[in-house]
């Protein structure tokens, strides 16, 4: 073969692909717009993946049209060998052919057996659980009790000791740091009722056998049943990030709110009622808004004219004594701290004390505090929220041995009758995790319908038929089967990251099937040219064979494309590391659709055609030829 003769070969066959290439990267870009109009924690998750993916496959789509054809022009010389004499192609032929005869054969058979999968498949997916994200591993664990709001600060010290003394004693724990209230930051308002412990946990090959971080909780929970303490456990980086979107610190939260303290304070009691048994719902805790002492000392002016004291000498007398009182300031390097000073604890830890502190008048001499005032503990609210211009009471409660979607639609039912008997001006809002879940279900189901639309829009360019559009885009439920049975078998929930699985195995499943149909219809071509485009000249067999033939003597290319995908992600099952759990639920329908959706390719998608082709051939006399041309 001279020079010019294998050069225009080059060319031509890079004409022949360039299209379904430029094409079918477009519509894998396509496919990404819902990972790009994620927003919140999804979308910082997700967009890099998929602007990493989109811009790889833009430019590889370039290189692909320009610089490859160029490379196969300079290192593609020689004795070239054909079709029959590659072993590999021989060996997957023998398999294929007989299969793709028998599909052929048997067509009725083949279209209802893949109809069937896709109709069992809507079940096991529909029986899926939902959550927002599934839950990323972060190698330890953050413990967070929370004791009644008027606990005293020696109390909570020791509660605080007890615990980490016992968890400590687990043998998979290696360290355990805990604080009670709030460290020196504006941005942590946690009450001294409260208490963070962070369990850093040993390696994985240290534990015992058979232990799993769940039963390592739950076994840690067992242990630490404290009365009045309830527990409440998670991990610290998803911990935070809640508080910061939602304002609430577990996995699930319902917001009560209203006007009225102590009425929000009954709601949320009852909320709370309704909640208990619920299957998932661990950790369920009412946020207090009533409860907190307060130390109120009310004047009794009658004896203050009698002592001829003033409002002002006592409040001075309360706060020097109690609060304390600035009197100077000390610089240390470039820090300056003022300097308070108040009465040692021994003098002002009871109600005894207090009411000895001496006030000095100028006619009586010193005068018990007692004398002039009325000192008692009253309750009050220990923290108050808003939102909205609203006050705001919560019900916390984490999920547990079941998906959240599930466990949030049962405490639901639970709270229907509720909410038809709450006082006027107060309502319930759902909050936590379940909030991020319904956003990001919203911008998918609103997305998907327009993406659709664009890819098929994409694939008419491509081929510049209705039909053969229709075709490419129908093998997408087909490609979606195995993906359904893998999450399914692999007891997965449906989540964002499974979403994002799936939005990749459409684009890659009708890549696929682009490159399906060009043979085709290069086939459709070389039967033309062969025997004119007539139904006089054209006979079923000769479709039959010429279908067979684009679709068998072609299959290696086919096969690469599927293995590329299949090769590049099955690794992922295997790993271990720190977001192997997040990754796993973005690989399992591509996966499992990559089988589905290639067996259909191979199998199905030609007898479409054929199916296609005859109908063409009978019903106009002739059969629609698509060139395969820039």
């Amino acid at each position: 073969m001279d020079n010019t003769k294998r050069l225009e070969i080059i060319e031509s066959s890079s004409k022949q692909v360039s299209r379904g290439i430029f094409f079918s990267t477009i519509i894998i870009v396509t496919s990404f717009f819902p990972v790009f109009l994620l927003t919140g924690q999804e979308g910082k998750l997700f967009h890099p993946l998929a602007w990493t993916k989109s811009f790889i496959l833009i430019i590889d789509a370039i290189l692909a049209v320009t610089l490859a054809p160029v490379l196969i022009s300079f290192f593609l010389k020689g004795k070239f060998k054909t079709e029959e004499q590659n072993p590999l192609n021989r060996f997957l032929e023998r398999i294929y052919s007989p299969m793709l005869h028998w599909v052929m054969r048997w067509r009725k058979t083949t279209l209802a057996i893949n109809i069937g999968l896709l109709l069992v498949s809507i079940p096991l997916v529909m029986s899926l659980g939902t959550e927002f994200m599934p839950p990323l591993n972060e190698g330890s664990i953050l413990f967070m009790p929370v004791a009644q709001p008027d606990v005293s600060n020696t109390e909570m010290k020791r509660i605080l000791q007890v615990q980490d003394k016992i968890i400590k004693q687990v043998p998979e724990v290696l360290s355990v740091l805990g604080k009670a209230g709030r460290a020196s930051s504006a941005t942590d308002n946690s009450p001294i009722n409260m208490i963070e412990t962070i369990i850093l946990l040993k390696p994985r090959d240290q534990w015992r056998d058979g232990l799993t971080k769940a039963k390592l909780i739950e076994e840690m929970n067992g242990k630490l049943q404290i009365p009045g303490v309830v527990n409440g456990w998670t991990q610290p980086i998803i911990n935070r990030i809640n508080m910061l979107s939602t304002g609430i610190r577990t996995d699930v939260g319902v917001k009560v709110y209203g006007q009225n303290l102590n009425t929000i304070n009954d709601v949320a009691g009852q909320v709370n009622a309704a909640l208990k048994g619920v299957p998932g719902v661990e950790d369920l805790y009412v946020e207090p808004v009533t409860g907190g002492k307060y130390l109120e000392i009310a004047m009794n002016r009658p004896e203050l004219a009698r002592y001829g004291l003033t409002v002002d000498q006592v409040n001075e007398v309360v706060e020097s004594a109690i609060g304390g009182a600035p009197i100077a300031s000390t610089v240390e390097g470039r820090r300056r701290f003022a300097i308070n000073v108040r009465l040692a604890q021994d003098y002002r830890n009871s109600l005894d004390d207090l009411k000895r502190i001496p006030i000095q008048s100028a006619s009586y001499g010193p005068v018990p505090l007692s004398a002039v005032t009325t000192i008692r503990y009253t309750e009050g609210p220990p923290m108050i929220n808003s939102e909205n211009a609203q006050l705001r009471g919560a019900v916390l409660f984490n999920v547990r041995g079941r998906d959240l979607g599930s466990t949030v639609n049962d405490a639901m039912q639970k709270l229907q009758r509720l909410e038809s008997t709450l006082p006027q001006g107060y309502y319930l809002e759902w909050s936590g995790q379940y909030e991020n879940l319904i956003s990001s279900q919203r911008t998918l189901k609103l997305i998907l319908p327009l993406v659709l639309v664009v890819i098929f829009g994409a694939l008419y360019f491509a081929f510049r038929s209705v039909r053969e559009a229709f075709m490419s885009l129908i093998t997408s439920p087909f490609a979606l089967i195995g993906g359904a049975y893998m999450v399914y078998f692999y007891g997965v929930n449906l989540s964002v990251a499974v979403a994002v699985g799936f939005i990749a195995l459409f684009g890659l499943a009708v890549e696929t099937g682009v490159i399906m149909v060009i043979y085709l219809n290069d086939a459709m071509q070389k039967l033309v040219a062969e025997k004119g485009n007539s139904a006089e000249t054209i006979t079923r067999e000769d479709l039959q064979e010429a279908v067979f033939h684009g679709a068998a003597k072609r299959l290696r290319p086919k096969l690469m494309t599927v293995s590329v995908s299949l090769f590049g992600l099955v690794p992922v099952l295997w790993a271990t590391g720190t977001g192997s759990d997040v990754m796993l639920p973005i690989v399992l329908p591509m996966i499992g659709g990559v089988f589905t959706s290639a067996t259909h390719i191979l199998l199905v998608t030609p007898l479409i055609f054929l199916y296609t082709k005859e109908y063409e051939l009978r019903k106009f006399g002739k059969i629609d030829v698509l060139a395969v041309t820039h």
